[in-house]
């Protein structure tokens, strides 16, 4: 029960004058864990209204009474003085009969009704919490949770709406008093704070060595943990959303052995720098980058290399360096110990969701980390670190994660649960939820944090879809969930909701021309798509272009082998003269050339594409970067990092023309053998080449719009997410709508499942599911 806590009476009469009004406001959006009861509290005493204020499942009720122009200034200022992390999304006034109240008090939280407040992300520590950490007259003087109301855990600790302390993982913690008195004075910054704590009375450290064996608590911990980083050891460290695992970044064995142990070969690793100097000693830095490295949401952020190495132990063969600062007080307490830079990548085996049970993390961690720093606050879900980047002076989020509310302002009246796609899974509901990003459907333990989050999301929001919407691709593990529930279902063709996405984003109405290039998406046709020019009209899409297309030999062997879309493209373009060529010649011996040119003479296991990603894929083998793939979009990103030390600003020919297709009629197809044709003759530097190619495709991305001809163009799918060719686009003049906070790549998809079956018409494929 909350206290009550009474207005100076005189004071009151004395503000509120002879006519009293009483109204009830209503107030939607992410105003619980923010501060934002308390922030009531102190206006209506500030202004001399009475009433009261609760927490609700939609968010905040608050009644008033007041004069008319005191209640005027009240409203106002929710809107205008309203707490840093607070969003109003919807604010309703009702008008009541006065009570003749004579105090504010602070209502114990409302339980009924529909279960709609936004969800906060866990927030990076903020400044007061941060000087009161390494305060050694302050009684949170390097603890490692210290948090108010302003930072600290949120989504990954929250058990159940509305958000209140029994209904997170600190419900077992009982507070001192010292941590009570603080939680119940609304003037102080901890006012219900849930997650608060103290040394006395809140979550504790230990170290973990591989055999469970505690060889230190609280702050030893941390000190014997830095220096086992140090001596060039592995160490898992439990964080706020999961376990990373930490090594020294300049310590090239001590990387290595994580990459060998974790079976990591080229993925670049992410950084954590103790200080923002630091970072610019070895990145290129712009003011924009730099808010979001201080910013709250503390997500990674790509920066441009100032030296780009295939060599580079952290990320070879790319442009970028993926870097982050401390952002909760446990890193900030061990990067003061360190004071260098050290790897911080998720702690998992590759390809599974990142851990966040203590036993979990060292059964699965056992041949990867040498030593566990754990703590006994247990979180409820997984979520990884955020990703964003910078592009002509605009956010970019890749991965949408910890930081980032799940809210994406996406309504639909009818109950949509959307599943999204096979990789980078997150799923929506059409209550304007988008999901914390899950990862890539290729493992047992992925598939069970989808089906966890869906059931998640379900029960916090008491949620109960009426229709599954799902990717049109059959042999997705998310289509076959779909397929499962028992439901009516909405299959959505894979490109068409990557462009409802950036739409919805961009608040755009048809027509819209969609260009979305990725790696790959099953079409309307049966092909692999990837390359496409989407009409979006009111009730549904007309596939109005696309790349020409090639083949891949092996269909997702060529996902891991771009040297096999290197083939299936000349092949496309030349005929047989293609297994000739001695840049294939160079790639393939010949057991395995003679092995291909079975499959694309007779079709076998030989899918068409216009797959922008694999074109990407290709142009790296043909140029030596990269004939084998580790990881998706390796190739590419390779590429770019080769493009990115060239200036030149040439190009390559290409042709645009007509197509009569039977499901589609008139159309265009961008025929890139001219371009293949050139590039390959060409002797320039292998940079300069790389340039050619990114300026070449730019400008056919300009061209078919213009012969399209409509005025709003949006640009969506993975291959969006190439800072250089966004680039290309914008020093030419075009100026497309694209992404921002909802990912291009099909981390996206689900919010434009849930727009699509919205919208329904010719594009959207309706069944009654296999259970009903």
């Amino acid at each position: 029960m909350n206290k009550t806590y009474d207005l100076k009476l005189r004071e009151v009469d004395q503000r509120r004058g002879s006519v009293c009004e009483r109204i009830c406001i209503t107030i939607q959006g992410a105003v619980q864990g923010v501060g934002f009861r308390p922030f009531v509290y102190r206006l209506a005493h500030d202004l001399g209204v009475t009433g009261w204020v609760n927490n609700s499942p939609q968010g905040v009720t608050i009644e008033a009474e007041a004069s008319p122009d005191v209640l005027r200034a009240f409203v106002t200022a929710l809107r205008e003085q309203k707490p840093p992390h607070a969003q109003i999304n919807h604010l309703s006034v009702l008008n009541l009969p006065p009570h003749g109240s004579r105090d504010f008090e602070i209502h114990p939280s409302d339980h009924a009704g529909t279960k709609s407040a936004v969800i906060l992300p866990d927030y990076a520590v903020c400044a007061d919490c941060l000087r009161e950490l390494f305060d050694p007259n302050d009684r949170r003087y390097l603890y490692p949770f210290i948090n108010c109301t302003h930072c600290g855990p949120r989504y990954s600790i929250i058990t159940g709406l509305p958000y209140d302390r029994p209904a997170t993982t600190m419900a077992s913690f009982e507070m001192c008093e010292d941590c009570r008195a603080e939680y119940e004075n609304p003037l102080n910054r901890r006012f219900h704070a849930q997650p608060i704590a103290c040394p006395k009375c809140g979550p504790q450290l230990t170290l973990w060595d591989t055999n469970r064996q505690a060889l230190a608590v609280r702050h030893a911990a941390l000190l014997l943990a830095a220096g086992a980083i140090r001596q060039g050891k592995i160490v898992a460290l439990k964080g706020l959303g999961g376990f990373q695992l930490l090594c020294d970044a300049a310590n090239p064995q001590a990387v290595m052995r994580l990459r060998q142990r974790k079976n990591r070969a080229h993925k670049p690793f992410a950084l954590m720098f103790p200080r923002l100097e630091q970072i610019q000693q070895v990145c290129e830095i712009c003011p924009l980058e730099t808010g979001w490295l201080t910013a709250s949401e503390a997500p990674i952020v790509l920066l441009r290399k100032k030296l780009i190495s295939r060599d580079d132990p952290i990320a070879p063969d790319n442009a970028y360096l993926g870097v982050m600062l401390p952002y909760t007080p446990l890193h900030h307490l061990l990067m003061r110990e360190l004071d260098f830079p050290i790897v911080a990548t998720s702690g998992n085996i590759s390809g599974e969701p990142i851990c966040i049970d203590n036993q979990q993390a060292l059964t699965k961690l056992h041949d990867i980390a040498d030593l566990w720093l754990i703590h006994d606050r247990p979180i409820t879900r997984p979520i990884d670190d955020s990703v964003v980047q910078v592009v002509n002076d605009d956010i970019t989020v890749l991965r949408r994660a910890r930081g980032f509310p799940l809210n994406c302002g996406t309504i639909n009246e009818i109950n949509v649960l959307a599943v999204g796609g096979q990789q980078k899974n997150t799923i929506a509901l059409s209550n304007g939820v988008l999901s914390q990003h899950i990862g890539d459907m290729d493992s047992v333990e992925t598939e069970t944090a989808f089906k966890n989050t869906i059931q998640d999301l379900q029960t916090l929001y008491d949620f109960q879809p009426h229709v599954i919407a799902c990717d049109l691709h059959p042999d997705y593990h998310t289509t076959r969930c779909a397929e499962a529930i028992g439901l009516p279902i909405m299959k959505v063709q894979h490109h068409y909701a990557h462009v409802l996405a950036c739409m919805a984003e961009n608040q755009l109405k048809p027509p819209v021309l969609g260009v979305a290039w990725d790696g790959t998406g099953y079409g309307t046709d049966g092909t692999i798509w990837g390359g496409e020019f989407l009409l979006v009209e009111e009730h549904g899409f007309r596939r109005v272009g696309h790349l020409r297309p090639f083949y891949l030999p092996g269909g997702e062997q060529a996902v891991r082998e771009p040297r096999r879309s290197a083939l299936g493209l000349l092949y496309a373009l030349y005929g047989d003269a293609a297994f000739e060529h001695e840049h294939i010649q160079t790639m393939f011996n010949g057991s395995e050339l003679s092995l291909m040119q079975t499959m694309l003479k007779k079709r076998i296991n030989s899918p068409l594409t216009t797959s922008a990603g694999r074109l990407f894929d290709a142009i790296a083998a043909l140029l030596g970067i990269c004939p084998f793939a580790s990881f998706e979009g390796q190739a590419a990103i390779a590429l770019e990092a080769a493009a990115v030390q060239s200036s030149t600003d040439e190009c390559y020919p290409y042709l645009i023309t007509e197509i009569t297709d039977e499901q589609w009629g008139t159309g265009h197809m961008l025929e890139t053998k001219p371009m293949v044709s050139s590039l390959l003759e060409d002797r320039s530097a292998i940079t300069d080449i790389a340039l050619k190619f990114h300026n070449t495709l730019a400008n056919m991305i300009v061209d078919m719009a213009r012969s399209i001809a409509v005025k709003k163009v949006a640009l969506t799918g993975g291959c969006f997410q190439n800072r250089t060719l966004l680039s290309i686009l914008s020093s030419v003049g075009f100026h497309p709508y694209h992404h921002r906070l909802i990912p291009p790549n099909d981390g996206g998809l689900s919010v434009g499942q849930i727009i699509a079956v919205e919208m329904g018409g010719r594009n959207v494929s309706r069944s009654s599911g296999q259970n009903s």
